[in-house]
């Protein structure tokens, strides 16, 4: 302990022994910037990780994710896989097209006009419009719509429309980390996946996991409390899922609570990937 306390000294750190999450970013330099190529920003990264998950793409192609009518949403697209059905597509299309008129123009050319008219239209016309461009069967978007929406998704400015449609869920999950006193990178993201996919946290999966955390030894050093707390969460929260759906919440969970490990086929590193790791966030 004496050793660590001392290179705490060293480091204009509280001397307290402890290898808290200060102290291991300290320690682990080489965590404190995201790899290249990943976004700079917490909550661009904690979407891209649920994106990857959502599209099966890592960053910048999860921003371009795009599903047909396989479940009745007419279309889905972006890296939340927001939807015609729900309603919930129209207004990023519709901002993009306000906000970025050049931009829109020239993405879309002369198609353009064709996707403003169907946003206008009433919801039933608008479905229509949408199983139009697609296999009525296997659901696969035809080209050329396929590859403007994949043009779309790339452009910064449409990532950055659906960075901020995504806001609230973030602003969500920092607050329910706070409800567990969980502070790092990894427990955002974490929180963050469990609002998209799961809606969050219920009442008495709350009371479960606060069961949990009340037996943790209370010399449990800060990164391993860290790490105990999120497995907690990402088990208790996978059991009270639907019961088809439990081993895929399961597995999705605990790979962002562990740091790592395969999803739907896909092997992942949230350090090495999305810059995701034990070090504290900035409240």
């Amino acid at each position: 302990m004496s050793a660590v306390a001392a290179f705490q000294r060293a480091n204009n750190l509280v001397p307290d022994g402890i290898v808290g999450p200060d102290t291991w970013t300290a320690l682990i330099g080489s965590e404190t910037e995201p790899p290249a190529g990943a976004p700079s920003n917490l909550a661009r990264r904690c979407l891209a990780l649920t994106g990857a998950f959502e599209t099966g793409a890592g960053f910048p192609d999860c921003f371009c994710g795009i599903s047909g009518d396989f479940d009745g949403q007419g279309i889905s697209f972006g890296v939340l896989q927001w939807n015609f059905g729900q309603r919930s597509l129209q207004p990023l299309l519709e901002e993009m097209m306000q906000q970025y008129p050049a931009v829109a123009e020239e993405v879309f050319g002369d198609y353009l006009e064709s996707l403003r008219q169907a946003l206008g239209a009433d919801q039933v016309d608008l479905m229509d419009f949408a199983r139009s461009v697609q296999h009525p069967v296997k659901h696969t978007v035809y080209e050329p719509w396929r590859g403007l929406a994949k043009a779309l998704g790339r452009t910064p400015e449409f990532q950055d429309i659906q960075a901020r449609h995504a806001k609230d869920k973030f602003d969500a999950a920092i607050h329910m980390c706070g409800q567990y006193g969980l502070n790092s990178e990894r427990a955002a993201a974490l929180m963050f996946d469990i609002v998209v996919q799961n809606g969050g946290i219920g009442p008495i999966v709350q009371a479960q996991i606060q069961s949990d955390l009340r037996q943790f030894p209370l010399s449990l050093p800060d990164e391993e409390r860290e790490a105990r707390a999120m497995e907690s969460v990402a088990n208790r929260r996978a059991q009270a899922a639907s019961p088809q759906w439990v081993d895929d919440v399961r597995s999705r969970k605990l790979c962002i609570a562990r740091g790592g490990g395969t999803v739907h086929g896909i092997t992942y590193d949230l350090q090495e990937q999305f810059g995701i790791g034990l070090r504290a966030f900035a409240s």
